[in-house]
């Protein structure tokens, strides 16, 4: 098995959909299972997030007869940003329910808040039928800044460290080093986009922002030389510029920023993210069939794509 492996769970945007013309990239919203040296990462709690708890249940139960013998799941779970379709499937992640689980959850909301405050305020209590803190696993939520690193080692809770140069971020040894920057090129908060490295690889995930005027430079600067950059795609260039009903400060890039976000940064592969909820699988293949032509090294994300690093 690789060191370094990718999952998509959920690749839509704005909400999920159950549809029968949806089937072939999948209707859950954002979530990506990355698997590190041994660490589970998960980006982002969409829908997409349930089934990676299913599937981590079953593996559970199946590790030990008596609850005792059996292996504790253990994950990190990276929060972009708390609008819905990238929460939604928080609650409904089922290991959060198993008292030997342990959960650590790094976000950032604003300057006034904390992630634990406005999770506890959005998705349990009065929407949901249990408490933030009724719940039975081990839930660690904090916040991240982009002045920090989270630092995964194996036998030992994740490290935060400061990060004042770029030798700072850098791995060593075994560990993986997970680090971030704010975009603000989404409504309200902005966006916290992150990138994962380990040794000599890795994965940067940019979904939810849009793009300016000759490119993002923090974005080139940050996922600069990337093997995986993970990039918002939500609109075709017509559909953003639509005279009807134009999506310019929506805080989502089109296909093709998404495409020179990938040249300015010389990531060596990019992955088109977060479609929107209108983009049936007849419309991406037309999508993937364009892009295809024009770039070799950039591919359209679906339920169940895995890459190994």
């Amino acid at each position: 098995m690789s060191e370094f492996s990718i999952k998509f769970r959920g690749v839509r945007g704005s909400y999920p959909i159950a549809n029968e013309n949806f089937l072939q990239y999948g209707g859950n919203t954002a979530c990506v299972e990355v698997n590190v040296n041994g660490h589970l990462i998960i980006l982002d709690a969409g829908t997409g997030l349930i089934n990676v708890g299913n599937e981590l249940l079953e593996k559970y139960i199946s590790s030990g007869i008596k609850k005792e013998e059996r292996t504790p799941i253990n994950a990190t779970v990276l929060i972009s940003h708390i609008h819905q379709d990238h929460i939604q499937g928080f609650t409904f992640f089922r290991p959060l329910h198993i008292p030997t689980t342990t959960l650590n959850v790094y976000g950032n909301v604003n300057y006034n808040e904390t992630l634990s405050d406005e999770l506890a305020n959005l998705l349990f209590g009065k929407s949901f039928p249990l408490d933030l803190g009724d719940i039975a696993g081990n839930l660690n939520i904090k916040d991240i800044s982009d002045t920090e690193a989270i630092i995964l080692r194996h036998n030992c809770p994740p490290i935060v460290k400061r990060v004042e140069t770029d030798e700072d971020a850098k791995p060593e040894n075994d560990d993986v080093v997970i680090t971030c920057y704010r975009s603000y090129a989404h409504p309200q908060e902005g966006v916290l986009i992150y990138k994962i490295a380990y040794k000599d690889k890795t994965l940067v995930y940019a979904t939810d922002k849009e793009s300016y005027l000759g490119g993002d430079k923090k974005l080139t600067n940050f996922a600069r030389g990337c093997d995986i950059l993970i990039h918002d795609a939500q609109y075709t260039t017509e559909d953003y510029m639509s005279a009807i009903s134009p999506k310019q400060g929506y805080g989502h890039s089109t296909f093709d920023m998404a495409l020179e976000a990938k040249k300015q940064a010389d990531a060596k592969k990019l992955i088109f993210f977060h479609y929107d909820p209108d983009y049936d699988d007849n419309k991406l293949n037309i999508i993937k069939e364009h892009y295809k032509a024009v770039c070799e090294d950039a591919i359209l994300a679906y339920e169940g794509l895995e890459i190994e690093l």
